[in-house]
């Protein structure tokens, strides 16, 4: 706002230019609309008014370029000015619409700023956002020194793809309704998830990480910016987001309006903004003129507007005079000392629930006690001049006192300069106090009690005084030589808020001063509707006598003959009272008159003479020189068309239609400002417009159905609106509509009605779209619990009244619909994507869309052949893909519904409506893939594991289609895969060569694996219906048992048979194909275990069964084996049954040997037997301990081993009992028994094993042949039975 005391020759200058430049456009025909002219003629400055081609401009050849076709440039002529017009009296309302913003904003009384509003934040714009998405990708490209680990990389390349990609989050921004605070949140939820899966780390809580996360994605969001200059822009911007000046109020409705800042420099200086007295005033006659409005209308029938019933004429009057007195009471509770620089938001509405009655003057007489005053004053003694009878070092000093209060000095001086500046401050409540100020010397003489008085001077000062320091003559102290003293000095003295004008006036009355004297009188408001003249005297508080002005009317009058003593005349005249006043010059009685028009209220404005002989002479320009700057400011503004504006009547007006404007003007400024509002007004604008509705009486229900329809007219072009705030609207309005009285008026008028349910149409048609189009109107669950309000303010419109709640079916009903709509919108979309995906990926095959059962049926162009089956496959897969995605992001981001008992249901309704579609797509893919094909199971195993693990989905309608599509598939798998196997097994055993493979044999290997294989592969299919699942797992469980049990069978076979071919003498070697059957026998034992075993108890049959039978398998081979080492020792011993005594050839040999060793040195006999055995037992036992991997089963074998062997040799020995065992017998046998059961022992056999009866019987047995045979053939030659570490041969 400019300065009111800028030069106001330079104003006007510039003032006319602009006027000119912007009000008076070139006519069509080339005449200039002058704007002198059109004030002129129009008495008063009404605005521009169009002018003909002939009225007062060239429209001569000369100045109209010519035209082949008259009629073609009439008309474009009339166009131009019908345009012309058109703006101009669009630029009139506007300019008329601002002047009653500005009074709202200069003195409100009704309303205030709110500060409880929800803050709204910055949005992003499109550049913002691409800005965003540069910074991501720098990240991600690694261009910028962000330290970050893989989990937090792939966290952000995951909210880049699905979030800042998303054409969704674009749509949102194109809509205003995207901040940066909700991409923050949306980050912040899209990694909370991540976090909770990450494992523990000792000493680093989750929190931290996420918080740790969240200050990088700041980090990467910001770029380059300076923390410090965001966060000062963000301080400042949220400040102007709460609360606005009045300056910034006035400047936010110029850019509103369209009104340039010299209008509304001419507006504010003419309507006296400034001027908080003249503003209470102009609401106290806007509230006269309603009130006699309304009494009009009841006195003769005025034009009504047509209710909904003819009672509520009556009610409607009503209404207006209690909404004024309402308004009566507001302005009434304001204080009256309330100046011009007050906060907005420190004001208070006042409620008085009592209907004031301003007429009654018994209820509001005044006393003289009511308006007494209180000053301040300032009293700043400067200096003393003439001063020279003193000597120069002389103290001087000056004391001051208001009559009847305390006396205060100044500091002492020296005479030689008397000088102080010291200011002394009194309060008192006379408004003609008497001021004293004496000049004092100290005393020199001894006996001196008092200073010595040299002069003094006694002011009487007003409010109205100078204010700048004076010399003033003082009155000079008997005995005080210096005549010519002189004093300057400075009194300033305050005038009250509660003083609105003083001064001296000539008065005389019927009633009160009935002389006609000069008194000083001042001008008191009491309250906002009371106001008293009261005249007073020197150094008294109360007033002589008052005059309260309720009632009368001031105006200028002529010079009353007979009346000596003032100049310019003015009276107050009131039914049976006049009143007759009088200033000294024009100036002091325009003030007068301006002030008292203030306090009476009265509808008629007072014209100064002066005024009035200067628009009869239309040549006369020059203000008066003795005018006030307000009449002066005046002038100006009539000067410029401004005045039809200034005063006209509000009372006039449709206000109705202006605030529509206005707060439509309002809408449009706030929805293209830098905040997210959603449709929200600021605190400011909200201060306003409640102001403008409270002041100028706009029904509030056509406030909210003006609102509604800007809103719903945004809405629907597009912009993001909080349904929270349609709810509000349309609650209000609808309690209104039904009877309600929300804001306490009851009449209803049959536009309203009718306006009310057009909007409640387009607002449901509208929130079906919105609901049709969640994933779009609310992307990724933003505005945050936008859907829900939604869904709320739907069951609201969808009331027949305010009473009776809607049914919960009927509402569910028509959201049903909306979802099924939705699906398909949703699914369609996705099948774009998918569309547009697969060119980017730059595929050969262009896929044709048909929606619900051809979206994937690609074709290539100009080629008539179908794509493959296994790329039709594929695309239903990356289709599956994002159908889950869909339904994910729908269950994250739009769950918030959940309050609603019945939303999950419908929500299950729409994805199984959602995966119906894709299902027609998945058929027909399926359909077309070769017979015996198994590559469709990925695609069943991504569908299934994500409805499984969804409670609502799992087992639903598609989810049982899913299965009956693959169940033939997964038992045809299973049957081929068992017919495959037992293929393999009978092949495998036929060919098998019993190398050692792993744990096994190749052929068992290969069994295992495939067995273990097929279980995980329909393990991992984790088939949801529970009967079937069984089922499979029964079947692969017996399948398992039969194919190891049939493994088991044809590896004992073939176990026996090797062993029938294999040596029975002491060459005998264990081969390693025997140790690898064993082995096959271990895995298949093991493999059981988990091939062959059902978790329930029950059904452990299928595993006892098989590992019984692997044990008594592995028992028959342990005996197999054992016979197979009693038959070597059998044949070992058979030899030695040819020692037998008594034999024919036990002689012959004794006879030979004697006969031989007379001549020759005859060697050891029979030891390589022994040897050879012994060999061969330490042989086999070190193959099966090497190669056989199960301990318990070597351990059994070496017992039976051990236990067979020596049960043999007793038996044999038993057999010769009455036979003397030959040498030869003897020493082999000594050394079997000794090696092996040395070397038993050495393999673990246990003690109670090897130190069995029969190991005794044969020990002493041979024990007692050894000593027979050293006796009779003196000695064995060191072979013995008694332990000794000497062997007489290599062991």
């Amino acid at each position: 706002m400019l300065d009111p005391s800028s030069s106001e020759e330079e104003g006007d200058e510039i003032l006319e230019v602009e006027h000119k430049e912007v009000a008076a456009p070139k006519s069509v025909g080339g005449a200039r609309l002058s704007p002198g002219r059109a004030a002129d003629g129009h008495g008063g400055g009404a605005g521009l008014q169009p002018r003909g081609r002939g009225h007062g401009g060239g429209s001569g050849g000369g100045g109209r370029p010519s035209s082949p076709s008259p009629s073609v440039g009439s008309d474009k002529e009339k166009e131009d000015l019908e345009k012309m017009q058109r703006e101009e009296e669009e630029k009139k309302k506007r300019l008329q619409l601002y002047v009653f913003v500005m009074r709202c904003i200069a003195y409100p009384f009704n309303a205030k700023q709110p500060t409880d509003m929800a803050r709204r934040q910055q949005k992003i714009s499109k550049q913002q956002l691409q800005t965003v998405k540069e910074r991501f990708q720098a990240f991600l490209n690694g261009e910028t020194q962000i330290v970050a680990d893989e989990a937090f990389i792939n966290a952000v390349q995951s909210y880049y793809d699905v979030f800042l990609k998303s054409d969704r989050v674009s749509r949102m921004v194109q809509s205003g309704g995207c901040s940066a605070s909700d991409s923050r949140e949306v980050f912040k939820k899209h990694i909370e998830k991540r976090v909770r899966s990450l494992p523990e780390i000792d000493g680093l809580s989750k929190e931290t990480v996420l918080s740790s996360w969240m200050a990088k994605f700041d980090t990467i969001y910001r770029g380059e910016e300076d923390p410090r200059k965001h966060q000062q822009r963000m301080t400042a911007s949220a400040a102007s987001e709460l609360i606005l000046s009045k300056d910034q109020l006035y400047e936010m409705f110029q850019q509103i309006l369209g009104i340039k800042k010299f209008e509304h420099q001419l507006l504010y200086n003419a309507c006296q903004l400034d001027n908080p007295d003249e503003q209470a005033a102009q609401i106290r006659r806007e509230l006269d003129g309603r009130l006699q409005m309304a009494d009009q209308i009841a006195r003769h029938g005025g034009r009504f507007p047509r209710f909904a019933s003819r009672e509520m004429e009556a009610m409607y009057i009503e209404e207006l005079r209690s909404s004024v007195n309402l308004l009566m009471a507001n302005l009434e509770s304001m204080p009256v000392s309330k100046g011009g620089e007050f906060k907005l938001q420190k004001l208070k509405r006042g409620h008085n629930t009592s209907i004031m009655d301003m007429g009654q003057e018994d209820e509001n007489t005044l006393s003289k006690s009511d308006v007494v005053l209180s000053f301040t004053l300032e009293v700043v003694i400067m200096e003393v001049q003439g001063l020279k009878s003193l000597a120069p070092n002389r103290i001087v000093y000056c004391t001051m006192e208001v009559e009847g209060g305390h006396k205060l000095q100044t500091d002492q001086a020296e005479a030689s300069k008397p000088t102080w500046g010291t200011q002394g401050d009194f309060t008192t409540t006379q408004p003609l106090p008497a001021v004293k100020v004496k000049l004092f010397t100290e005393s020199t003489g001894v006996l001196a009690l008092e200073d010595k008085e040299l002069g003094k001077v006694v002011l009487h000062p007003t409010p109205n005084s100078p204010k700048q320091s004076e010399l003033h003559k003082m009155t000079v102290s008997k005995g005080c030589p210096d005549n010519d003293l002189k004093i300057k000095l400075a009194i300033r003295m305050d005038k009250p808020q509660n003083m609105k004008h003083c001064g001296y006036l000539w008065a005389i009355g019927k009633n009160v001063w009935k002389r006609w004297k000069k008194r000083f009188f001042v001008l008191v408001q009491v309250s906002q509707y009371t106001f008293a003249m009261c005249s007073y005297r020197e150094k008294k508080a109360e007033p002589v006598e008052l005059l309260q002005l309720d009632g009368y009317t001031v105006d200028y009058t002529d010079p009353q003959p007979g009346l000596d003593g003032g100049r310019t005349f003015f009276n107050a005249v009131k039914e049976g009272d006049t009143v007759i006043f009088a200033s000294d010059d024009e100036q002091d009685r325009i003030l007068w008159v301006q002030a008292m028009y203030r306090a009476t209220g009265q509808s008629h404005k007072p014209v100064p003479p002066t005024q009035v002989q200067k628009l009869n002479s239309r040549g006369g320009t020059a203000p008066q020189l003795d005018a006030p700057i307000s009449q002066f400011y005046a002038d100006r503004a009539q000067k410029h068309g401004m005045d039809e504006f200034i005063s006209a009547n509000p009372c006039n007006f449709d206000h109705g239609s202006l605030f529509e404007l206005v707060q439509r003007l309002t809408l449009d400024h706030r929805l293209n400002d830098s905040y997210s509002c959603l449709g929200w007004f600021s605190p400011g604008q909200v201060f306003v417009l409640d102001e403008y509705c409270a002041r100028y009486g706009v029904r509030g229900c056509h406030r909210h159905l003006c609102y509604l329809s800007d809103l719903l007219e945004r809405a629907e072009n597009g912009a993001m609106i909080d349904p929270t705030l349609l709810h509000y609207s349309f609650a209000f309005c609808a309690s209104h509509v039904h009877g309600n009285r929300p804001d306490g008026i009851g009449t209803v008028t049959v536009e309203e009605k009718e306006r009310f349910e057009e909007i409640k149409e387009r607002l449901r048609v509208l929130l079906e779209n919105q609901i049709t189009h969640f994933r779009y109107c609310f992307p990724f669950g933003r505005p945050e619990g936008a859907l829900k309000a939604t869904l709320s303010l739907l069951e609201r419109v969808l009331m027949k009244d305010i009473v009776t709640p809607v049914p919960q079916e009927e509402v569910k009903a028509v959201i049903r619909k909306c979802l099924e709509q939705a699906a398909l919108v949703n699914y369609q979309r996705l099948s774009e994507y998918a569309k547009l995906e697969g060119k980017k990926r730059e595929m050969y095959e262009h896929p044709v869309f048909c929606l619900a059962s051809q979206v994937m049926d690609l074709t290539i162009q100009n080629v008539g052949r179908l794509v493959t089956p296994a790329k039709k496959l594929e695309d239903t897969i990356r289709l599956a893909e994002l159908v889950i995605e869909v339904l994910q992001q729908n269950e994250e981001h739009h769950a918030e519904v959940s309050a609603f008992a019945w939303w999950s249901d419908l929500m299950v309704e729409h994805a199984e409506t959602f995966l119906c579609l894709y299902s027609a797509d998945m058929d027909a893919a399926l359909e077309v893939q070769p017979p015996d094909s198994w590559d469709s199971f990925p695609l069943f195993q991504l569908l299934n594991d994500f409805l499984r693990m969804d409670y609502n989905l799992c087992n639903g309608k598609f989810h049982k289609h899913l299965q009956d599509l693959y169940a033939p598939l997964v038992v045809r798998y299973v049957d081929l895969m068992e017919s495959s196997i037992a293929q393999s097994i009978h092949r495998g055993f036929e060919r098998e060569s019993w190398e050692p493979v792993n744990n096994g044999s190749g052929t068992s290997e290969d069994l295992f694996w495939k067995l273990d294989a097929l279980q995980t592969f329909i393990k991992d299919l984790h088939w949801p219906e529970e009967e079937f699942g069984k089922h499979l797992e029964t079947r692969l469980k017996l399948m398992s048992s039969d194919m190891i049990e049939s493994c088991v069978k044809r590896t004992r076979a073939a176990f026996e048979a090797k062993l029938q071919k294999s040596s029975r003498a002491t060459d005998f070697r264990v081969p390693q194909s025997i140790c690898t059957m064993f082995n096959v026998m271990v895995d298949a034992k093991a493999q059981s275990a988990k091939l062959c075993a059902m978790d329930l108890g029950q059904e452990r049959q299928y595993h006892s069964q098989i590992d019984n039978l692997i044990e008594e398998t592995v028992k028959e081979m342990i005996t197999l084996l054992v016979a197979k080492f009693v038959v070597i020792l059998e044949s070992v011993l058979a030899k030695l049954s040819r020692y037998d005594e008594g034999t024919l050839f036990s002689s012959f040999l004794s006879f030979t040997v004697k006969a031989a060793s007379k001549y020759v040195d005859v060697p050891k006999p029979g030891m390589d037997v022994a040897d050879g055995y012994v060999t061969f037992v330490r042989h086999s036992q070190d193959m099966l301990r090497e190669k056989v991997n199960e301990e318990v089963y070597i351990e059994r074998l070496f017992d039976q081993w051990y236990t067979s062997t020596m049960n043999l040799v007793g038996t044999w020995l038993t057999d010769r009992m009455d036979l003397q065992l030959h040498v030869y017998q003897l020493k082999i046998l000594i050394r079997i028994v000794k090696k092996k059961y040395r070397d038993f022992r050495l393999q673990g056999v246990l003690d109670s094993t090897l130190n069995s009866k029969m190991y005794e019987t044969v020990r002493n047995r041979l024990t007692l042949e050894e000593a027979t045979a050293s006796v009779r053939e003196g000695g064995m030659q060191g072979i013995s039975m008694k332990d000794s570490d000497e062997e007489d041969d290599d062991n």
